[in-house]
C-alpha cells in the first residue's frame, strides 16, 4: 500500500474542526472565519434558534456613522424685545441674542461574550454531533448581541421596590470591585431589574410624600448600580440616598445611562412623570447631559407629551394617541417620518378598539431611511404594517411596560416617534475577537468577544411624546 503525502492527509481531515482546536495556522493555512453560510461550509447542519430574537425598535431607527462631534447645540430662546414694527423715526428693537444649549453624547460598548470548551467542539464534529459547535455559538451570539441593544433601546426607566437589605453582597463581581458590601433592592414587575445597567446612575422616590432623592449620604454623591441579579431580581447599589431609607413601596428609578444605552423612554419623559398607580411615585431621568426637564422652562429637553394620567392606569383611547400628535406638530415634528412604537397588547387593544368604532387599521408601507436618503413612497421594503394617522405602529416586545400600585405589570407603554431627530449613531461597527490563550483563561476553552460603540441620538427631544400608565 502506497503511503500519502502529509497534503493528501490535510485534504481528507476535519480541517475545520482541528483549525479550531489548534489555531488557524495548525498545519495548513487556511480561511479561518466565514460568516456566509457557514453551516453549509462546515457540517451542512441546521440549528434553529427557539428564542425571539426580533429587534424591532433596533432595526426601525436609522443608522449613521458618528461623525467628528461630542455633541450638539440647541437653541431654547429667541430672545425678547429683539423684533417688532417701528415707525420711521423710532427706536430700533433693543437686541437680546438667542441661547443655546450643547448638548453632550458619548458612545456606550454593549459587550456580548461566549465560550465553547475543547471537548464540545470535539463531539460536535463527530457522527450526530451539532457540527462546528464554536460556529453555531457564534451566529447565535450574534443575534443575541443585537437583541441586547434592541432591549437597551426599549428599555425602561423605573421599577417598584418590593424588599430592601441595607447590607448586602451579591454573588458576581461588581463595580467597583473594592467595595464589599452593598444596599440590595428587591424590585419589581419581574424582569424589571433589567432596565438598569451596571454603572448607571440612581434616584428614589419616597412614597410617603412623593419627594425624591438623588444625593447619596455619602459625600454627597451618587448613587451607582454595581451589580445586578436577574433570577432574584436584586439591583445593588453603592450607597444609600441621604435623609432617606427606602422601603417596599418607593420607587427607584434611573438618573443617569452612564454605561447604559440611551432608551426611548428616557428621551420621552420630564421631570415628575407620575407611574405606579400613585401621586407620589414620580421619576426624573436624565437624558445625555440635561439635567433639568420641566415642560416649561426647560421644554427642550422634555418630550412634547408625557401622558401619564396622574399616574392611575387607564385602558388606552384614541384621544391619548391624537392629544401626543399633536403636542408633537405643535412643536414642529413628524412633517416627515414617524413611528409609533408600542408593545402587541396596546397594538391588539388599538385594532379592538376600531374594529368597535367600525374603522380600520390602514395599511401602508414603511419607509426606511439612511442618513438624508429615502426609499421612493409606496416601494416594497418586505415589511407591511398597521398605521394611525399616516403614522406606521410597530410593535415589539422589548417596549417596557406600565405597572400597579404594587408593582403587577399591566399593559405596554406608547411611543410617538419622529424619526427624522432620532438616530443610532454607530462609532465602532461590531467587532469580533476570538481567544484561544488557554493559559490565559486557565482552561480548555476558545473565548469569543462581540462588542459595539453605539448610542441612541436625539437631536430634537421635543418631538418625541409617550403615553404610559395603560392597561393591557
Amino acid at each position: 500500500m502506497a503511503e500519502i503525502t502529509l497534503q493528501e492527509y490535510l485534504s481528507t481531515a476535519q480541517r475545520g474542526m482541528l483549525n479550531r482546536i489548534f489555531g488557524p495556522e495548525y498545519l495548513l493555512k487556511q480561511t479561518y472565519l466565514q460568516q456566509t453560510n457557514i453551516f453549509t461550509q462546515t457540517f451542512g447542519r441546521r440549528v434553529w434558534d427557539a428564542m425571539n430574537n426580533r429587534t424591532v425598535l433596533y432595526n426601525a431607527i436609522r443608522k449613521v456613522g458618528w461623525g467628528p462631534t461630542f455633541g450638539w447645540r440647541l437653541r431654547t430662546d429667541r430672545g425678547t424685545g429683539n423684533s417688532y414694527a417701528v415707525t420711521e423715526t423710532g427706536s430700533l428693537p433693543t437686541i437680546d441674542v438667542s441661547n443655546y444649549v450643547n448638548v453632550g453624547s458619548a458612545p456606550k460598548f454593549p459587550a456580548t461574550t461566549f465560550g465553547v470548551s475543547i471537548k464540545a467542539q470535539f463531539m460536535g464534529g463527530l457522527e450526530g454531533g451539532i457540527g462546528d459547535a464554536l460556529a453555531v455559538e457564534q451566529e447565535a451570539k450574534m443575534r443575541d448581541h443585537i437583541k441586547i441593544i434592541n432591549e437597551g433601546l426599549c428599555s425602561g426607566d423605573y421599577a417598584y421596590i418590593n424588599a430592601y437589605n441595607a447590607s448586602a453582597a451579591p454573588a458576581a463581581p461588581a463595580y467597583p470591585a473594592s467595595a464589599t458590601t452593598y444596599t440590595r433592592y428587591t424590585v419589581l414587575p419581574a424582569g424589571a431589574e433589567k432596565r438598569f445597567k451596571i454603572g448607571d446612575t440612581v434616584g428614589f422616590t419616597d412614597n410617603d410624600n412623593g419627594t425624591s432623592y438623588e444625593t447619596a449620604n455619602v459625600g454627597g454623591g451618587v448613587m451607582t448600580v454595581v451589580a445586578i441579579d436577574e433570577t432574584t431580581h436584586y439591583v445593588f447599589v453603592d450607597l444609600v440616598p441621604v435623609t432617606m431609607t427606602p422601603a417596599q413601596g418607593d420607587i427607584i428609578y434611573v438618573l443617569g445611562r452612564v454605561t447604559g444605552i440611551t432608551s426611548v423612554p428616557d428621551i420621552c419623559c420630564k421631570d415628575g412623570t407620575l407611574v405606579a398607580g400613585g401621586t407620589n411615585k414620580k421619576i426624573n431621568p436624565d437624558v445625555f447631559n440635561l439635567t433639568t426637564r420641566n415642560a416649561t422652562t426647560y421644554a427642550y429637553a422634555s418630550a412634547a407629551s408625557v401622558d401619564d394620567n396622574s399616574g392611575t392606569a387607564r385602558d388606552i383611547t384614541l384621544k391619548c394617541i391624537d392629544d401626543a400628535i399633536d403636542g408633537i406638530r405643535t412643536n414642529g415634528g413628524l412633517m416627515g417620518l414617524g413611528l409609533i412604537a408600542t408593545g402587541h397588547s396596546q397594538y391588539s387593544s388599538l385594532d379592538r378598539l376600531l374594529q368597535s368604532q367600525q374603522r380600520y387599521l390602514g395599511y401602508g408601507t414603511f419607509q426606511f431611511g439612511v442618513g438624508d436618503e429615502r426609499t421612493y413612497p409606496g416601494t416594497q421594503v418586505g415589511m407591511e404594517l398597521a398605521s394611525y394617522r399616516g403614522i406606521p405602529i410597530l410593535p415589539d416586545a422589548d417596549i417596557p411596560k406600565s405597572m400597579s400600585s404594587a408593582g403587577v405589570a399591566l399593559g405596554h407603554d406608547v411611543f410617538i416617534l419622529d424619526l427624522d431627530h432620532l438616530e443610532i449613531a454607530v462609532g465602532i461597527a461590531t467587532q469580533y475577537f476570538e481567544n484561544q490563550n488557554y493559559f490565559v483563561a486557565n482552561a480548555l476553552v476558545i473565548q469569543g468577544l462581540l462588542f459595539t460603540a453605539l448610542e441612541l441620538r436625539a437631536r430634537r427631544i421635543d418631538v418625541h411624546a409617550a403615553v404610559l400608565n395603560l392597561n393591557s
